[in-house]
């Protein structure tokens, strides 16, 4: 640990006072350093105690939210998740009023539409933080707005563009992971177990370009190489003549599919490869969304996806797991608990749940009161080192470290879909490098200002209201 990391910051000392208050969760500081959160909130979940950051204005987010197109699925669960979020803390006592409007839709996505959607955000409806974004598009075009307006904009999007330093300071990624992390996760095992040479079928965008080249330094790493490379627009509603770019010696299709194209995909994979097919290595994204036993899905049979969290509920069964997977209605499959054929976004939507708590935390831990706090709040999200495991970071515990940009750890999941073995299918549970988003750009050097042992400790008093929610493609 660096001296300026033993140094308190006064948001440090101001907090250790705090907690020494908050008799309910002394008991989860003082268990932070086990990384076990959950206990005491499971003990007590309607406890009522209440410290305001030093305001009761309400705090208003504008929610970025995809309706329509390849993203609506994920969009209708990502407000779920939120809403399902909102509750958990208001019945808490620490939030309340929250409020939804949907004002605007768009299908047309661009970086002016996008841009003007931040600034609506910012200078009509005043609203405090930007927050939700999923697809890489839409956070590269609406982010150098969000810098320029100087308005803190939370994504919980895949992609490096926010790890990588490209975007402003402005810019957050705190609890969703990036694909360079994912792929250096799992791209051992992959190259160790299913073969060296690999064909990569990616959509062609920004997130499918983060798979398409940290694919290469993964397989310069494991000794193996990739025999092709090759982008789906991601409206494309046929694929077989993308099969025939698949060089016949090839190991290993690792393919990364977004939208309601995927069980055309599988079918015209199935029927142009047959029971001849190369192994087959999934990123969750090509079946997020899909039930598994859907018919077309056979030719999945003995092939391997990964996801960030399990979808069925015995993939990971810890109690705050089991928690978040109640609040936002999800059942042990992971499908809607009101319809079992609505599958959930399970694998996405966990990061805007642990999203609004860290939001909730720098507010809290900064005294984030308006928009001048602003400084405050960015030095306070630039110094967490972690979450620790719990109801707010159900996953697994998410620790900092302090290099050329912070790197989060968290828990990866491998799932086999191997249905004619069993219908619910095996994980192996390892641990991944993720980067950590801050956003800080080159020229933007590090604030050194360090908070060890960030434990979501205590309640707020402070109101959170969702004040619009903009309908992106």
């Amino acid at each position: 640990m660096t001296e300026n990391e033993k140094k308190a910051t006064p948001v440090q000392e101001e907090q250790k006072t705090e907690l020494s208050r908050r008799s309910l969760f002394g008991a989860t500081a003082a268990v932070a350093g086990a990384g076990v959160l959950w206990a005491p909130q499971l003990t007590d979940p309607i406890a009522r105690t209440a410290y305001a950051a030093g305001s009761d204005a309400p705090i208003r987010i504008g929610f970025q939210v995809h309706r329509t197109g390849i993203g609506a699925t994920y969009g209708k669960w990502y407000e779920r998740t939120t809403n399902a979020a909102a509750k958990y803390i208001n019945d808490l006592g620490a939030w309340e009023d929250v409020r939804w409007k949907s004002s605007q839709k768009t299908t047309a996505p661009t970086q002016s539409v996008v841009q003007d959607v931040v600034e609506k955000f910012a200078t009509q409806h005043k609203v405090d933080f930007v927050y939700g974004t999923l697809f890489s598009h839409v956070v590269m075009g609406s982010s150098p707005r969000a810098g320029e307006l100087k308005i803190p904009y939370f994504v919980v999007s895949e992609g490096h563009h926010v790890a990588s330093g490209k975007l402003n300071r402005y810019v957050f990624q705190p609890c969703i992971t990036e694909v360079p992390s994912q792929i250096y996760a799992v791209s051992k095992w992959m190259f160790s177990n299913l073969g060296k040479k690999v064909a990569v079928i990616y959509p062609d965008y920004a997130f499918g370009y983060d798979h398409r080249d940290y694919s290469m330094e993964a397989a310069k790493k494991n000794g193996g190489t990739i025999a092709a490379q090759i982008p789906i627009p991601p409206t494309e509603t046929s694929f077989t003549r993308y099969f025939t770019k698949i060089p016949r010696d090839t190991d290993v299709i690792y393919h990364v599919m977004v939208g309601p194209g995927v069980l055309t995909f599988v079918r015209e994979m199935g029927e142009h490869f047959g029971s001849r097919r190369p192994e087959i290595f999934g990123f969750i994204d090509s079946l997020e969304g899909v039930d598994i036993n859907s018919p077309g899905l056979d030719f999945l049979d003995g092939t391997y996806f990964w996801e960030a969290m399990p979808r069925y509920a015995d993939g990971y069964p810890t109690a705050a797991e089991k928690v978040y997977r109640d609040a936002v209605g999800v059942n042990a499959s992971g499908a809607s608990k009101s319809d079992s054929k609505d599958v959930s976004t399970y694998s996405h939507m966990f990061g805007c749940w642990e999203t609004m708590f860290a939001i909730r935390e720098a507010v809290e831990q900064s005294g984030y009161r308006d928009k001048r706090d602003y400084p405050a709040l960015i030095e306070t999200m630039e110094g967490f080192t972690g979450f620790n495991e719990g109801i707010p970071s159900s996953p697994g515990s998410q620790s900092l470290q302090r290099k050329k940009s912070p790197v989060l750890w968290k828990s990866v999941h491998f799932q086999g879909c191997r249905r004619e073995v069993e219908r619910r299918p095996p994980y192996l549970h390892r641990r991944w490098n993720v980067r950590f988003g801050c956003g800080l750009h080159q020229n933007e050097p590090l604030i050194q200002t360090t908070t060890p042992g960030t434990i979501f400790p205590g309640v707020s008093k402070r109101f959170f209201f969702f004040s619009l929610s903009v309908c992106l493609d």
